[in-house]
């Protein structure tokens, strides 16, 4: 599974990352979110590998879009990372 994950930076703006790398920043939450969720799908339409979007919540991620399969459970993530 391949997760886009949002995170704040000091300053107010978002990023995008995949695993380690940042794929997209300086952003307001808004447009990161819709970004985000158009890049996971594309990856799923292209790749056919099951994505989803999180963002950290107060005491777990939050997940905003996952792209899978009909019938595939996606694993939820237990912690902020």
């Amino acid at each position: 599974m391949v997760i886009y994950s949002l995170r704040q930076s000091p300053d107010g703006d978002w990023s995008i990352r995949r695993d380690s790398a940042t794929l997209f920043s300086q952003l307001r939450l808004g447009p990161a979110i819709q970004l985000a969720r158009e890049t996971a799908r594309d990856e799923y339409n292209r790749s056919g590998r099951s994505t989803c979007v999180e963002m950290p919540g107060p005491a777990s991620n939050i997940r905003l879009a996952q792209y899978a399969h009909p019938g595939q459970v996606l694993p939820m993530q237990s912690a902020v990372a």
